[in-house]
């Protein structure tokens, strides 16, 4: 995050200064009403590459992450932790 300039330092202090009541929110009145709200609506999470690179031994078939023993792979093969084959 960029550091703050002088003058926006200056208006922060300003508005800090100020009674809630001497704000004016005329033109963003306080929404009452969260009956309507949609949780989530406008998050869309952070993109991450992932680079991955299948191993010559596996042939044209692509590569299954293991995550459990035994899980079924791609082709309805089971797959089996290094210390099971």
């Amino acid at each position: 995050m960029k550091k703050l300039t002088k003058d926006q330092k200056r208006d922060i202090r300003a508005i800090a200064a100020k009674r809630d009541e001497d704000i004016d929110f005329s033109d963003a009145p306080a929404v009452v009403d969260w009956s309507g709200a949609e949780i989530g609506k406008f998050y869309r999470p952070t993109k991450k590459s992932v680079t991955m690179r299948p191993a010559s031994s596996h042939g044209s078939k692509p590569m299954v992450a293991v995550t459990r023993p035994k899980q079924i792979g791609f082709y309805g093969t089971p797959c089996f932790t290094p210390r099971e084959r």
